[in-house]
Parts: C-alpha cells; structure tokens; sequence
C-alpha cells in the first residue's frame, strides 16, 4: 500500500487541477463573448500580475499569457500551464531513448485586501507518473538523487507541490508598494524568472544544464520574502530553507529557515527586465556537505511583433562552494521567435561547469560543458482555448578530450513532441 498511495496522491492532484484549468478555459470563453474580459483587463492594470514570471521575479511587461482567465465576485481566477508529450533521446554510450511527459499546471486567484491585493498560486506536476524515477535523459545533466546515489545524465521530475505561495502588494505611495511573499512551496529571491515560465524558453522541454547553479531553488520548502517596488525597481530579501527536495516528490519537506538570499530587479522599460541576486544556502545537497554562495544576473527582452513575439533571455549564475572553495559558473543564452503565428524557432545555447559527472572517482574535477540546441514547433490547433504544436530539438555539444571515453566523440541528442497549452490571451499588457 505505501508503494501505491504516493502515486494514487500525484494522479489525484493532477486531476483536480486539469479538470479545474478545463473549467477556467471554457468559463473564460463565455466571458469572452460576454465582454467580461474587457472587465479582467481593466481591473487587471491594478493588480499584481501586470508583470507575469516566478516567485516574485519579473518577466518583461509586454510577454505575451497562455493562460485562462475569468472575474468572480471581485475575483480574479487564472489558470495555466503546458504538457509535452515527447519521445527523448540522448545520444552517445551514456544515452538511452525514453518516452514521456514534461508537464505543470497553475492556478492563481487574486483580490482586493484592504488597501492593497492578495494573490494566491498553486502549480502542480504528474512528472513523477510521466517520467518516473530516474527522471528525463539528459546528457551532462547533475542534481538531486535517485536510490540515494547523486542523479547524473538526468534531469529529475519535479514535484507534486510545485508551488503553493501567497502574495500581498501593498500600495504605501503613488509609485512606491510593500511585497510580502511566501509559502510552504515557493521561490526566494534569488535567480532569473525559472526556465518553465520563461518566454524564451516556452517551447523547450528539456531544463538547462545551468539550472542548478541559477534558479534551482523555485521550489524551495519553506520560503519568507518581503521587499518593496519603487516605481520600475525592485529591491527583496528572503528567509528560505535552501535544501535540495528529496526523492518523495509528493511530499513538502519543511526544514528551519537558515538559509537568506537578496535582490534588485529593474524593468526599464516594458520590453526589458534585469536583475542581480546573491544567497547563501546551508547545506543545500543531500549527499555533499557543507554550504555554498550562489550569484545570479540575468536580462530578459521581449517584443511582440506583428503576427507573432520574439523573447530572449541571458542568464549567468554562480555557486561557491564553501567546503572546498570551488567555483562554478554557467551561461544561458535562449531565445525564441514566434512568427506568422503559428510558427516557433527556437534556441539554447549554454557554456556550464560539471564537477559532479562522476560521483564514484576519488577526485571530481570541473569541466566545462558546451550543449547548443535548436527546434521548432508548429501550432497545428490555434484558438482561444487551446494550441496543439507539434515540434523538434536537435542538442550537440563541445566537451574537454578526457569525456571522450564516458560519453563518445560527437554525442547528439534529440527530441520528438507534441505541445498542448491555454491559447494567447491578445489583450495588451501595461507598464
């Protein structure tokens, strides 16, 4: 019975979220031909999510929202989210070919609450069921574990308890307004808006290479954040639990706060965002110990076009390892260009330290990882409700002569998938 009631726990969250996104979806098409979209957008411009991202961090103003939405007795209801139904195949003597889903859905509710706004959220992921343990293929990959031994050339499936947080903006000024954040599921600041929410990176199913050393820490159990927004910067602090999740990815594994982080984002204008963070997080790894400094900076560009959008995003983040003074660097450069509609190209292109691609060798050297990816997609199905894509990503990478042996001389990586998402919701964003 233990063995069952995880998985009985993940498929009846995922079906409680899939079936209230359906109803958002068709709700949110009623109100459509009623005009009561035309209410959420004007109620819309007061209310926080004038810049959509992760956690508290902001993506550009004018990004384009997947999602459904509906008004309620002052409410604001929201759904969103993505399934990728894809067949993965890494290449080379590490590789293996694997069917599966990378999948989330979010719920967001937000209201007036005395003088200022409350906003709720929710996210959920079956990847548990999807893509079982030891998670999706992925070259080069490190991070968590599997059977307690460190997890390599995979990429772990996230958990059932992606995100459960709170939000209150309160307005103290004409441009200036006190943030209070937090949850039992949430993300500190620290790090770029995370790679699932990023429109750069919105047709990717794969997760960086650098993840781990820039926005690893989205879902963190056990998170306090406040800060405040003067007008387009922003400057917050966070008290977390820095640990790693473990491998029961339908549980939250809260842990004291003894971890803290800082950052300042800018949205210069309604195309751009940018920001810097630093954090010290206390004994994040299961298997290695000791503490590590991490630094983040990122710069994130958007611009819808005429028939479609064009995003981008440049990423580098940093970890210091306090027990032996190691440093790791990793550098993300991704963009995709929607255009004629239907039609996405997409790219990454990443340089990341590894030191952990070997955990059984007596000495773990850092070598630096070159992975470069490029895929495209094609919106079959393109409505108010829905898009069905149908797409491809080629991965090749550049490596130091000694991983020759372990992973080949040219390993090439592919992915085949399908892509079902809410429709674009056309109205315009402000700023």
């Amino acid at each position: 019975m233990s063995k069952i009631f995880p998985h009985a726990v993940v498929a009846h969250f995922f079906t409680a979220a899939i079936a209230l996104c359906i109803a958002l979806a068709g709700a949110s098409a009623q109100d459509q031909s009623m005009g009561g979209m035309h209410m959420a957008k004007q109620v819309n411009m007061q209310l926080p999510l004038i810049h959509k991202g992760s956690g508290t961090a902001w993506e550009p103003a004018s990004a384009p929202a997947h999602e459904w939405m509906l008004m309620r007795g002052g409410w604001e209801f929201m759904a969103h989210g993505v399934i990728f139904a894809d067949y993965n195949q890494a290449g080379g003597p590490r590789g293996e070919g694997k069917a599966e889903s990378v999948n989330w859905a979010m719920t967001m509710e937000q209201h007036r609450l005395g003088a200022g706004t409350i906003l709720f959220r929710q996210m959920f992921s079956a990847e548990s069921l999807t893509s079982p343990h030891p998670g999706f293929p992925e070259l080069f990959q490190t991070g968590e574990t599997y059977h307690g031994q460190p997890l390599v050339d995979h990429q772990h499936p996230h958990n059932v308890f992606a995100e459960l947080d709170a939000l209150y903006l309160l307005p103290l000024a004409k441009e200036v307004s006190w943030e209070l954040y937090g949850g039992p599921s949430a993300e500190p600041a620290l790090g770029p808006v995370m790679y699932l929410h990023r429109t750069s990176a919105e047709e990717l199913p794969m997760a960086p290479l650098s993840h781990h050393l820039q926005d690893s820490t989205h879902t963190s159990f056990g998170v306090v954040t406040t800060g405040f927004v003067v007008d387009r910067f922003k400057i917050e602090a966070s008290a977390f639990n820095g640990r790693e999740p473990n491998e029961e990815r339908w549980s939250i594994q809260l842990a004291p706060l003894d971890s803290y982080s800082g950052r300042v984002m800018a949205a210069p204008a309604r195309d751009w965002t940018a920001q810097y963070s630093i954090g010290r997080l206390e004994n994040p790894e299961a298997l290695e110990p000791g503490s590590q400094w991490r630094q983040t900076a990122s710069v994130e560009y958007d611009h819808p076009l005429a028939e479609g959008n064009w995003a981008t995003s440049l990423v580098w983040g940093r970890v210091h390892k306090l027990s032996d003074g190691v440093n790791l660097n990793g550098y993300t450069l991704e963009s995709t260009l929607n255009f004629l509609r239907r039609n996405y190209s997409f790219t990454r292109l990443e340089l990341v330290d590894k030191d952990e691609l070997f955990p059984q060798a007596a000495t773990h050297p850092a070598y630096r990882i070159g992975a470069y990816t490029f895929g495209g997609v094609r919106d079959l199905v393109q409505n108010s409700r829905w898009q069905l894509g149908l797409g491809a990503d080629v991965t090749i990478y550049s490596k130091p002569a000694a991983l020759d042996a372990a992973y080949g001389n040219f390993p090439v990586s592919f992915q085949i998938f399908w892509r079902v998402r809410p429709g674009l919701r056309r109205e315009e964003h402000h700023h």
